[in-house]
C-alpha cells in the first residue's frame, strides 16, 4: 500500500471502520446522455442500490418493471422478480459487447451488467484498492477546478468488472476523492472524467454524493455537453 493510498483511506473513513461491514445500499437517481444513445432510456425514478464490499455483486430495483430487480456479478447478470424468479439472465456478459462503438445499442441485460460493474466500483471505491489483486501507484499530480490533487493509478485484477483495466483517481489537500478517469471499453472505450463531489459521512464513510462523468475529446479535455452520466446519491447506509 502506497503512502498515498493510506491517506486516502484515513480520510475516507478508514480500512478498520470500513471492515466493520459487509455491504452499502445507497438511493440513487441517474441521467446523462449515455442512456438515449445505447436506446435505454433513463427517467428520474429513484432507485434503490446495494453492492457488496467483499465480492463484487450489485442489485437494484425496480429495474425494468416495479416488481424486478438485476442480480450482478462478473460472470453473469440476471433480471429477476423480486422473489427470486428469474426473468432473463446472461451469461459471460462481458463478451456480449465485442465490437461495440459508442451509439450500439445495448440490451437491458447489457443495461443491467454495466449498472452493476460501475455502481460497485462507485460505491466501494477508493477501498476497492485494498482488494487482493489490485496494483496501485502513485502518478504525477493534476491541476484541476484550480487546485492541485494527487493521483493514483488502479490496475485492477481480472476477477473484477470495470470500465477498464487501468483507471487513474484524484484526490485533493484533505485526500479526498475529486475524480476518477477511466476508458468505457463497453461502449468503444471512450475516455472520461468523472467528477466526485458533495462528500457525505455515512456511519463512520465519506461517500460522494454527487457524481457527473463526461465525455473527453483526443485532447483529453472534457467535452461539457457531453455529460454522460449523473447520478446523485441519498439515504446511504453501511451495514
Amino acid at each position: 500500500m502506497t503512502d498515498l493510498l493510506a491517506d486516502v483511506l484515513d480520510a475516507h473513513g478508514g480500512l478498520t471502520r470500513w471492515n466493520e461491514f459487509s455491504r452499502v445500499e445507497a438511493t440513487i437517481v441517474t441521467a446523462g446522455k449515455l442512456w438515449a444513445l445505447k436506446g435505454q432510456p433513463q427517467d428520474d425514478t429513484p432507485r434503490r442500490m446495494t453492492v457488496a464490499l467483499r465480492q463484487q455483486w450489485a442489485s437494484v430495483q425496480p429495474f425494468g418493471a416495479p416488481d424486478q430487480k438485476t442480480d450482478f456479478t462478473p460472470d453473469r447478470v440476471a433480471i429477476e422478480k423480486l422473489d427470486g424468479r428469474v426473468v432473463a439472465e446472461l451469461g459471460s456478459p462481458r463478451d456480449s459487447f465485442g465490437g461495440h462503438a459508442l451509439e450500439t445499442p445495448w440490451t437491458p441485460l447489457q443495461r443491467a451488467y454495466f449498472n452493476g460493474y460501475a455502481l460497485w466500483n462507485y460505491l466501494t471505491a477508493p477501498f476497492l484498492m485494498s482488494l487482493p489483486g489490485f496494483a496501485v501507484h502513485e502518478i504525477d499530480p493534476v491541476t484541476d477546478c484550480g487546485e492541485t490533487w494527487r493521483s493514483l493509478q488502479v490496475h485492477y485484477p481480472s476477477y473484477i468488472a470495470s470500465h477498464s483495466r487501468v483507471e487513474e483517481f484524484y484526490f485533493d489537500a484533505d485526500h479526498l476523492i475529486r475524480r476518477h478517469d477511466y476508458r468505457v471499453d463497453v461502449a468503444g472505450g471512450f475516455a472520461t472524467k468523472h467528477y466526485t463531489d458533495d462528500l457525505v459521512e455515512f456511519d463512520g464513510i465519506k461517500v460522494p454524493t454527487k457524481r457527473r462523468a463526461y465525455r473527453c475529446d483526443a485532447n483529453g479535455q472534457i467535452l461539457p455537453d457531453e455529460l454522460m452520466v449523473a447520478i446523485d446519491l441519498t439515504n446511504i447506509g453501511f451495514a
